[in-house]
């Protein structure tokens, strides 16, 4: 069985300045209240260079595809989940995979 991941690749915000306030003191402890209930087994954050791609990520780590799909079900991921568009200004897209060799 394979680890399974889901990543949230966010874009450069409107105002970087409100998104990192929001997610440092609104989003992460909103997903750390739920992370037993999402059944995550680690996760990252990285926030990229200026000029990248990308501007932020954030990445779940689940045991399985199963565990992935149980986890995402839950009432406390679709909490998370629909607080992202509230500070996410920029847009952003979600992916999930397992891993592979």
């Amino acid at each position: 069985m394979s680890a399974a991941h889901l990543v949230v690749l966010y874009n450069v915000p409107k105002d970087p300045a409100a998104f990192e306030e929001y997610y440092a003191k609104t989003h992460l402890p909103l997903l750390a209240k739920h992370a037993k209930e999402i059944g995550f087994t680690n996760d990252v954050f990285v926030k990229f260079a200026p000029n990248s791609a990308f501007y932020r990520k954030a990445e779940l780590t689940f045991a399985s595809r199963d565990a992935l799909k149980k986890g995402t079900s839950t009432p406390g991921f679709k909490a998370v989940a629909d607080d992202i568009p509230v500070f996410a200004s920029g847009g952003f897209i979600a992916l999930t995979g397992e891993e592979t060799k």
